[in-house]
């Protein structure tokens, strides 16, 4: 959980070594990583016992120039603050960019820690 999370549930995953992209990965970094992205979503489904919604974004470096500028990581989140409640933007949230989290990240990640899998 990132400390200045957007989201209710926002989550930046990232190796431990500095690798592109993901076919710059071996096979044993990505059994790792889709075991750990697996557990991920269950985690996040578990939090309020539904299936939460989520929107995973991966980046990557470019193909062609400046790779060794990016970090292959991805960044997972939820709109979910609540059972049953969106988290909608304020007009200073979508106008300027200043999120205002419901959920502060310590108290989301000790859910995401505690959530039935």
């Amino acid at each position: 959980m990132p400390a200045a999370a957007r989201w209710p549930f926002e989550i930046h995953l990232y190796s431990h070594r500095h690798v592109p992209d993901l076919p710059a990965t071996t096979d044993e970094e990505r059994e790792s990583l889709s075991q750990i992205y697996l557990e991920l979503l269950q985690r996040l489904d578990g939090v309020y016992g539904v299936a939460m919604p989520y929107i995973a974004a991966w980046h990557q470096a470019p193909s062609k120039a400046d790779r060794e500028l990016a970090y292959l990581h991805l960044e997972l989140f939820s709109i979910l603050r609540a059972p049953g409640k969106v988290k909608a933007l304020a007009g200073s949230e979508s106008g300027m960019g200043m999120f205002i989290n419901d959920i502060a990240p310590e108290c989301a990640a000790d859910m995401l820690r505690n959530s039935r899998l």
